[in-house]
């Protein structure tokens, strides 16, 4: 995609962008910056390592309406952290960005969810970018959820700072259109004692990619990053996760579990980073994927890259099918075959679905997870 037609197709909607007059000055030019990266460097391609699996071409060659928001950012040094210059979609994305933020206060704990539900329409844009700081010694739930009706694409990012002994649970849902693009990225960084526990739920999409960084800054902080993406048909879903240890005495967790059917791809590229005075350090990674289907696929590929010997380290991947031993334990109790597939692959993924603390949310996803199933089981 040449620099001529990438200005063609967005340079006029970014203009009308800059131009909304309620916004600062220093905004502004944060945008600037973000669009000129984007303009000069593009979207992301399979020649770039991190992309060698995922090929976005389908979105850069497709002309959404952009959507527009009022809502403006009310912080400039929050949103300044954000690292726009990872891709060209992240530049984009600060480029057109509508920013909301939520504060915790200090040693207050909120019973009630902070939620956030995003709604695209048919040949819509959308570019929601969250900013949630939990005070210290603050609690709270966050929720994030992408929907869709049809062919659309979604560029989001939510930033989340935990600060001292502060505790944040965060659920992320996607379960857009099939004809949908989505695009998420999600900054976590956990000061001294904090805690935070994710779970992030896909099921829709054509062609999605969630990337995730967490970065430890205080010592005593733990956090869980787990997820489950399911997917038939033809999609595809990337996950890219960096979990960065630079301080002693953090505990990270992460599992990830994939349902594959029909033609659909998954691919999940792990990096635990453990710096060289981090020690203490207790990082346990896993990726496990269930294939439904001879023609699904999935690449994945758990890191750990450790400069420091006081830790303890580990990481692992699966890909397989259905164990047979259990469906034939499950056939000789008299369930039939198609029955029996069911239980084992909901079995599968309700470790994960298990986690949300939300009832309403999870009997959402149960009934989603089940009714995926008996398409998968009934074709």
């Amino acid at each position: 995609m040449t620099l001529a037609v990438k200005e063609t197709i967005y340079q006029q909607d970014f203009q009308a962008k800059l131009e909304n007059a309620n916004q600062p000055a220093w905004l502004k030019d944060l945008r600037e910056k973000a669009f000129a990266y984007f303009t000069e460097n593009g979207f992301p391609t399979p020649k770039n390592e991190e992309w060698k699996y995922t090929n976005i071409a389908e979105i850069s060659n497709f002309k959404f309406q952009i959507s527009n928001s009022k809502a403006e950012s009310q912080t400039g040094e929050l949103l300044k952290e954000f690292n726009f210059e990872r891709n060209g979609l992240t530049a984009l994305h600060l480029a057109f960005a509508d920013f909301v933020l939520v504060t915790i206060p200090k040693e207050t704990s909120v019973e009630k969810p902070f939620e956030f539900n995003f709604k695209a329409a048919e040949n819509e844009a959308n570019f929601p970018h969250i900013i949630v700081v939990a005070e210290a010694g603050s609690k709270a739930t966050i929720i994030e959820n992408y929907e869709s009706d049809a062919k659309s694409f979604t560029n989001s990012a939510i930033q989340i700072f935990v600060e001292d002994n502060a505790n944040v649970t965060h659920y992320r849902v996607q379960k857009e259109s099939a004809e949908a693009f989505h695009i998420g990225t999600t900054e976590i960084t956990l000061k001294r004692g904090s805690f935070y526990n994710s779970t992030n739920i896909n099921l829709g999409g054509r062609l999605s990619r969630h990337d995730i960084h967490l970065k430890f800054t205080g010592e005593g902080g733990e956090a869980f990053v787990d997820g489950l993406y399911m997917l038939s048909g033809a999609q595809h879903a990337d996950t890219h996760s960096t979990i960065d240890h630079t301080v002693p005495n953090c505990t990270s967790h992460q599992t990830y579990k994939g349902v594959l059917n029909d033609r659909s791809r998954g691919v999940f590229n792990g990096k635990v980073f453990v710096r060289e005075n981090a020690s203490g350090t207790d990082a346990q990674q896993s990726n496990k994927n269930l294939l439904l289907s001879n023609d699904a696929r999935v690449d994945t590929k758990p890191q750990l890259e450790i400069y420091n010997d006081d830790v303890k380290c580990a990481h692992g991947a699966t890909v397989g099918q259905l164990e047979e031993e259990e469906l034939f334990y499950l056939l000789s109790r008299g369930l039939n075959e198609s029955l029996a597939r069911n239980l084992l692959t909901y079995g599968f993924a309700e470790e994960i679905v298990n986690k949300i603390g939300i009832e309403s949310i999870k009997k959402e996803l149960d009934e989603a997870v089940l009714n995926r199933l008996q398409t998968i089981l009934e074709a």
